[in-house]
């Protein structure tokens, strides 16, 4: 019996909840310090993911989930282009 493929999950920097990769919203922070949206989920670099959900992203401020996961401050450009892509 062949096995099935396994699909990778990652961690919400907000809720903590394992989710499958393609469900999130990835956040990544290049050799250079730029840190971006990654609409790809493929660019170089450390990731930081969160849930494509409202209730998630209004409690990021709060959690401070990538200032965390990066250990340095966030532009405010990333989470406009977070807040573009949440699901309504």
């Amino acid at each position: 019996m062949p096995s099935a493929k396994k699909v990778p999950e990652r961690m919400c920097v907000v809720c903590r909840k394992m989710q499958p990769k393609r469900l999130l919203l990835r956040i990544v922070k290049n050799k250079d310090g730029d840190i971006f949206y990654d609409p790809t989920g493929k660019a170089a670099g450390r990731g930081a993911y969160i849930c494509a959900s409202r209730d998630c992203f209004a409690r990021l401020s709060g959690t401070r989930g990538f200032e965390r996961a990066f250990k340095c401050r966030i532009p405010s450009e990333v989470f406009d282009a977070v807040n573009e892509n949440i699901e309504e």
